[in-house]
């Protein structure tokens, strides 16, 4: 296994995991999604990261996936660094799409494990390594969210894989603090980055030496989920735990709807024209819609 022995690319900073802006079947709307990325930039950023689960990576095709990067790189012109996501359920196509990506010039990926297979830990790291080999001079980042995988990254497997030259961190979504720690803990003396996927526990995770977050809420305010960074790295604690308290109600809205419904509905709320989750997602209900727009009422962002 290839042992880092020069300092790499650091995963920092609030990314953005991109919505894409889409009708209900899935037809890019590409106005829309140069807007968010003006947005995103505008409200500080510190880089993006098109094509993960809040941007429907699962609903689209591996053609549609080339055009969104696309249209991101270009929008964004080098002010931030994009990170796409590439996942697949085999790692032949998780090459493919790893390699396109690089190709287009992202600065890196993020790779969620594979749903459906329910693989060991030793299938893990085989599918990061193979991928990590094929691409050796591409940064690539772990995803662990086995709520939705059910495909956990036991900290035993991080510690191995984080010994992989270009293998620079992981986006934690297990919601699960002490595992995030654990990480944190293990790899600490390594070129490794952890980086908060639930954006309920962003501060928590910079306290324990996290280098930032890859969140979903930050397409709606992201100059909030930036103060939280920002205010943390200032030493302004009481400011960065402030930012984020503002910001778990959004979070916690997610339950309003079926995801990634709810952060497209919001952007839609704040005039950008995300439109509707790609069925069979469908839209929230009436109430529930209701209650998001009060949300978003209470957080200022959008008026009552």
């Amino acid at each position: 296994m290839e042992v880092k022995e020069m300092a790499k690319f650091v995963p920092r900073g609030i990314i953005p995991a991109m919505a894409t802006p889409t009708d209900e079947w899935g037809n890019i709307n590409e106005g829309a999604l140069r807007k968010l990325v003006n947005h995103l930039i505008d409200g500080g950023v510190h880089g993006l990261f098109p094509i993960g689960s809040q941007g429907e990576f699962f609903a689209l095709t591996f053609e549609q996936k080339k055009k969104v990067i696309e249209i991101v790189i270009d929008e964004t012109r080098g002010r931030v660094p994009i990170y796409a996501g590439t996942a697949a359920l085999t790692t032949k196509e998780a090459i493919e799409t790893t390699k396109m990506a690089r190709d287009l010039g992202v600065a890196a990926v993020s790779i969620l494990t594979p749903f459906f297979t329910n693989l060991s830990q030793k299938e893990v790291i085989q599918f990061y390594l193979d991928i990590a080999r094929a691409v050796p001079d591409l940064p690539v980042l772990l995803y662990s969210n086995p709520a939705r995988t059910k495909v956990p990254i036991t900290v035993e497997t991080v510690k191995e894989l984080a010994a992989v030259d270009n293998i620079v961190g992981i986006k934690d979504s297990s919601g699960d603090m002490t595992l995030t720690a654990e990480y944190i803990r293990v790899t600490r003396e390594m070129d490794f980055s952890v980086l908060a996927g639930r954006d309920t526990l962003i501060y928590a995770t910079l306290c324990y030496g996290g280098t930032g977050s890859i969140t979903a809420t930050a397409n709606v305010d992201p100059s909030l989920v930036v103060e939280i960074y920002e205010a943390f790295m200032a030493g302004d604690h009481r400011r960065a735990l402030e930012a984020q308290y503002r910001l778990a109600p959004l979070r916690l809205a997610f339950e309003l709807g079926t995801f990634p419904v709810v952060i497209k509905e919001a952007l839609n709320m704040i005039g950008i024209e995300a439109g509707q989750a790609i069925r069979p997602v469908g839209p929230l209900t009436e109430e529930n819609r209701a209650r998001l727009r009060q949300v978003l009422q209470e957080m200022g962002i959008v008026k009552a």
